[in-house]
């Protein structure tokens, strides 16, 4: 399932509302609402960083007047939280692997598989 944008700055873990584009040939900070897509060289941000952003000397900042709203969830977060919830509530069969003394088997449940390391 697709989470969420989180905030960009260190250690918050609330969720993106505005994006933040530098424009460095005008010397200028644009915070705007959050963008469809995550792009590179732009940055999430949370209501309260999108509002208390500064930026460096001699820079302007251009700020969205409005208010900052999280993005609606879209059919295909519907969609990836029922497939989620379907395969969560799949059971796992279990086979016993016979211990042939040759050290740990290649595993695999699901999209995932353990593999052993090679020396």
């Amino acid at each position: 399932m697709r989470s969420p944008r989180r905030c960009s700055r260190n250690g918050c873990p609330r969720q993106a509302v505005a994006t933040l584009t530098y424009v460095y040939t005008e010397s200028t900070a644009v915070v705007g609402p959050l963008a469809a897509f995550a792009e590179p060289h732009t940055y999430d941000l949370c209501e309260q960083h999108a509002r208390s952003l500064t930026a460096p000397r001699g820079w302007d900042v251009v700020r969205h007047e409005g208010e900052f709203e999280p993005p609606p969830p879209t059919t295909d977060d519907l969609v990836a939280l029922a497939e989620a919830v379907r395969e969560a509530a799949r059971p796992v069969q279990r086979t016993e692997e016979p211990d042939d003394g040759q050290g740990p088997q290649v595993g695999r449940r699901g999209h995932l598989r353990v593999i052993p390391p090679t020396h």
